[in-house]
């Protein structure tokens, strides 16, 4: 019987299963059995549209169609909390399973403790994430660094530090991501600077760092982190669609290397890229010049996770006034002083600007100095943040 704190090899039971998912398709199969065996009623996931640039939201009831979600696409950059939150009445009504990275965790834990999802029937299925790629960005990579034509990658990989391609005609190429960092491609910004690479905020976290020997390629790290990931784990097991063994001691001390190494580098590139905005008036006057491209076209507050009020204040006419483009520079302090305090540096207020507006970087390094001033880390507990102690307007609720 699986427990929290188990640390385990895990790989599907079944052929088509282990074929089709990643490092022995454990994330497939436990998703496959959840729904099988009544535990939820849903799963929500993210499965390939058109192409690998192009990753869709996906509610499955069926249990067979749980197979079309195996596979990575770090070419996809969805957060899905506030799907959650927008479509499915913040899981009030029905049992659901969610893959999710480290920033859909702690976007997740950010919703629950302001009361717009209920995570007591949420199951979180966290995949361990070395960053994510937007889709334009890793076409245009893809054309001019790898030199193949993007229309012909079926699959993509991040591994042992290298951005990973395969065409349609067998051709392997991979290539540094530092390198392609340094070239202005890679990795976002955001998860650049991410030091949320293993989500134990979830009730399992799983990924291929740290499987070894014979069990390489072929099994999924997972690490139990609640009650509710040891039921996913057991009935998986008990269902037979589920092997697993303890974890290699060597591979354990493993993961923990790959995981202390991508916290040095994220330390490295918040310097980099913070130092670039300057300091004191220098930055105040960096992010006003560029907030001057805004268009207020609302992406920055609609897809952000911290933002959920129903009616906006920056929508009211005060402090800012009605149609006017682009807006004072008022309007960026008034959402900056709202979630300051809670940036989970998710991206989406940059990835979904029109104008290229870097909101995600300004919104980072507020939080972090904050989180120096007061000790508040969003999203990694269900603690509250200073400013969710005052009592909200009715217009906040959910």
């Amino acid at each position: 019987m699986t427990i929290k704190g188990d640390l385990l090899y895990a790989s599907a039971s079944d052929s088509g299963i282990l074929k089709k998912g990643e490092c022995g398709g454990a994330v497939t199969a436990i998703l496959k059995n959840a729904l099988e065996s009544g535990i939820v009623d849903a799963v929500l996931a993210v499965k390939k549209g058109y192409d690998v640039f192009d990753a869709s939201p996906v509610l499955i009831t069926n249990p067979e169609d749980i197979a079309d979600t195996a596979g990575s696409l770090h070419c996809g950059t969805l957060l899905i909390p506030k799907l959650i939150k927008k479509y499915l009445d913040g899981a009030e009504g029905m049992k659901i399973a969610v893959t999710m990275k480290g920033c859909d965790a702690k976007a997740m834990y950010e919703l629950a403790k302001r009361g717009q999802v209920n995570l007591d029937n949420i199951y979180m299925v966290g995949l361990n994430c070395g960053g994510s790629v937007s889709p334009m960005v890793g076409r245009d990579m893809i054309t001019e660094v790898f030199e193949i034509d993007p229309d012909t990658v079926v699959k993509e990989e991040i591994d042992k530090g290298q951005f990973i391609v395969e065409t349609s005609d067998g051709q392997h190429k991979g290539i540094s991501i530092d390198d392609l960092e340094d070239e202005g491609f890679g990795r976002r910004d955001n998860c650049q600077r991410c030091k949320t690479k293993i989500p134990r905020q979830c009730d399992l976290a799983c990924g291929n760092w740290g499987v070894i020997g014979e069990s390489a390629g072929k099994a999924t790290f997972v690490e139990v982190c609640s009650d509710k990931g040891a039921e996913l784990v057991t009935s998986a097991e008990s269902n037979g669609a589920l092997k697993t063994e303890q974890a290699n001691e060597k591979g354990l001390m493993i993961r923990s290397k790959i995981e202390g190494a991508m916290f040095k580098l994220a330390d490295k590139r918040r310097e980099e890229q913070f130092a670039k905005m300057g300091s004191g008036k220098d930055r105040l006057d960096f992010i006003m010049k560029e907030t001057s491209r805004c268009i207020k076209c609302y992406q920055c507050i609609e897809n952000c996770p911290v933002c959920y009020c129903i009616e906006c204040s920056s929508n009211e006419g005060h402090p800012v006034p009605k149609g006017q483009i682009p807006p004072p520079f008022t309007f960026h302090v008034n959402r900056y002083s709202q979630i300051a305090d809670s940036c989970i540096n998710c991206g989406q207020c940059q990835e979904l600007c029109p104008m290229d507006i870097p909101n995600s970087l300004y919104m980072h390094a507020v939080q972090i100095e904050m989180e120096d001033m007061f000790g508040y880390e969003p999203g990694v507990n269900l603690d509250l943040p200073v400013i969710a102690l005052a009592e909200e307007p009715a217009k906040c609720s959910k």
